[in-house]
């Protein structure tokens, strides 16, 4: 059955496959043990929809890998607790309080909120309160737990044994002034405990220490001048960031992890690195990025961005799990008019899904991976309804209504069937409500269509005048010819009855409109729409 399945995650999930299979003589892990999957997260500033999209798309390969293998996975959600902080977020309390503590790793500087012992320990509680939120599975890990538990302690003797095997992976990608200094380990100074000012002077891999001088200034971090000679182990040092990763992949044993395309440089050499210790690096892929509303990047320290707050204001939770899922590789830009093709586009997926029989089509079917905590409790996951979100903005548009019972009753009147999905039309009222309130009143431009479409308006006026039946496709076969039969270029014509009737540029199939609307009052809502030529 694999070879039919085409969903990016199972093409992942052969990776790991194949990983597995070139690790299996490094590695003592059996079949019964999990298989690793790592996505981590810097505790610079708050998760956000980067994170969530990171974590939900490994959670899709994860369970994708255990349907072609029927292996059992672990999530580790692993925070870079260690990190020395580079500058002080914008979106934070107390920034004067922080920038005395810039170079100091973020577990050692104190909490602007005042809730936890640390920095990094209100960003983790943070991190750990979002991903349950969404009912994630995985384990927390700690970069300062591991670092000063002793966790790493083998992995970095071993960086100082392979020491000149690990700077010839780094030092040609480096700028030539910093070449000759450069040394994986950052030391935490014993003096002032900054990790982001010290500078190893000297390796000693017979004893498992390195000398170093806390002598570097570093973005308006002071350094202190002091000196000295301590283990790389049991916290005294970390490792920089192509190296921490590597040494992550190599002490834990991961197996899988996906990242973002500005670190597809830091992943190649991370593999290298991993290779010179003896191990062997993960599977993995690269995602494109989402960017705000200005083309760039969305930063968490900024606070840049559409949150996920925002999004579900106006679209269910599936609709952006829909919107994360496809074509991962594609850049995409967070606007707000993407919820309602998205919310569509999901909707039509959950109907396929619950009309198939087909376990490949099941499989391959985004909704499978979106809604697998329900499937796999046994719930029946479909969508009878021919009531799309965007149909339901477009009549909200036109009653220009706030009445959630209104909208209910000519979504009851247009489809007797809609009470089987009452639960999820009704959410989608209640979103389409607020989006209408929000972001298409404010831009609402009726106007008057010109002479030349007038002939135009007045055929289908007349056709919905005599016009006793209820079909919406000969309702949308009169409103095309009314526009053809009397010469008026397609585009001008709906986009003038799109004018008319809901004061927008763009709309739904006026057929469909139409009968949901109603015909007797659609033709009343042209005539006093009409009524303001006078």
């Amino acid at each position: 059955m694999s070879e039919k399945l085409e969903s990016w995650p199972y093409r992942e999930a052969s990776k790991i496959i194949d990983h597995l299979q070139r690790a299996q003589s490094r590695s003592a892990k059996g079949q019964s043990d999990p298989v690793l999957f790592e996505t981590g997260f810097g505790p610079s500033g708050l998760p956000h929809i980067g994170t969530f999209s990171e974590v939900a798309r490994t959670n899709w390969v994860c369970r994708a890998f255990s349907e072609l293998s029927g292996r059992p996975t672990k999530l580790i959600a692993f925070s870079d607790d260690m990190d020395g902080l580079r500058k002080v977020p914008e979106n934070i309390p107390n920034g004067d309080m922080i920038a005395e503590h810039l170079g100091k790793p973020l577990c050692d500087i104190p909490d602007p909120f005042g809730e936890e012992e640390s920095f990094s320990a209100y960003m983790n509680a943070k991190l750990r309160s979002f991903l349950d939120s969404f009912d994630f599975q995985y384990e927390f890990v700690s970069s300062k737990d591991h670092y000063r538990g002793g966790v790493f302690n083998d992995g970095l003797l071993r960086i100082l044994e392979c020491y000149e095997e690990v700077r010839n992976v780094i030092i040609p990608t480096l700028r030539n002034p910093n070449r000759d200094e450069w040394s994986p380990f950052f030391v935490v100074c014993e003096n002032c405990g900054k990790v982001n000012n010290t500078r190893v002077t000297d390796v000693h891999p017979e004893d498992g220490t390195v000398s170093y001088v806390c002598d570097q200034s570093f973005r308006g971090a002071e350094a202190c001048n002091h000196s000295g000679t301590v283990p790389v182990t049991d916290g005294h040092t970390k490792v920089g960031w192509k190296v921490d990763w590597a040494l992550r992949w190599y002490v834990l044993g991961i197996d899988y992890e996906m990242y973002g395309k500005d670190l597809i440089e830091s992943a190649d050499l991370s593999s290298k690195i991993v290779r010179a210790l003896g191990g062997e690096p993960p599977a993995g892929m690269f995602y494109e990025m989402f960017l705000d509303e200005n083309g760039a990047k969305i930063s968490k320290s900024k606070g840049t961005g559409l949150s996920i707050d925002d999004w579900l204001q106006y679209g269910p939770l599936e609709s952006l799990a829909w919107f994360i899922f496809k074509k991962p590789e594609k850049a995409k830009k967070l606007f707000f008019e993407v919820i309602p093709r998205s919310t569509d586009q999901y909707l039509e997926a959950r109907s396929e899904f619950g009309d198939t029989t087909d376990d490949t089509e099941r499989l391959d079917n985004p909704v499978f991976f979106i809604e697998s905590q329900s499937i796999d409790t046994g719930e029946e996951i479909t969508y009878r309804s021919g009531i799309s979100y965007s149909m339901i903005l477009n009549l909200v548009s036109v009653l220009n209504t706030d009445d959630h019972d209104i909208v209910w009753d000519y979504l009851r009147r247009y489809d007797d069937s809609v009470d089987d999905d009452a639960e999820v039309i009704d959410d989608l009222i209640d979103r389409a409500l607020r989006y209408y309130r929000d972001f298409i009143l404010p831009t609402k431009e009726f106007q008057l269509p010109d002479e030349e479409v007038m002939v135009g308006v007045e055929q289908l006026r007349q056709f919905l005048a005599e016009y006793d039946g209820d079909d919406p496709e000969e309702i949308q076969s009169a409103a095309y010819r009314a526009g053809k039969d009397n010469d008026i270029k397609l585009g001008k014509w709906f986009r003038s009855m799109y004018r008319l009737l809901l004061g927008q540029d763009r709309g739904p199939r006026l057929g469909t409109f139409i009968h949901l609307y109603g015909t007797r009052e659609t033709l009343t809502l042209i005539d006093e729409r009409l009524s303001e030529r006078q």
